[in-house]
């Protein structure tokens, strides 16, 4: 998986691109912890995503809470399998996706 960030002010994207699983998802979730210090707004691009695991899905409802606390986060091109995950795990309810 490759993970790219683009961090303008207090905003972070993140792009993932390959597939979020157990191996790849510390990966994701050391990269969040590095880079949120002062973020109040984070988002992720998953146009390039092709697969995302229970492990992947965990990390985002991690970043998730923490960034109720702080600002908003929103998950971006979001293509048909990854949402089909989404709906099926009530992430939909939970994320906010564009």
């Amino acid at each position: 998986m490759n993970i790219s960030t683009d961090k303008k002010g207090n905003a972070l994207t993140i792009a993932l691109e390959g597939r979020l699983d157990t191996t790849t998802s510390p990966e994701l979730e050391a990269c969040i912890e590095e880079n949120l210090s002062d973020v109040t707004e984070l988002t992720f691009d998953m146009k390039e995503l092709e697969y995302i695991s229970s492990a992947g899905l965990r990390v985002l409802l991690s970043a998730q809470k923490k960034m109720s606390k702080v600002g908003h986060m929103e998950v971006i091109n979001v293509n048909e399998t990854i949402m089909e995950v989404f709906e099926v795990t009530g992430f939909v309810d939970i994320l906010d996706i564009k």
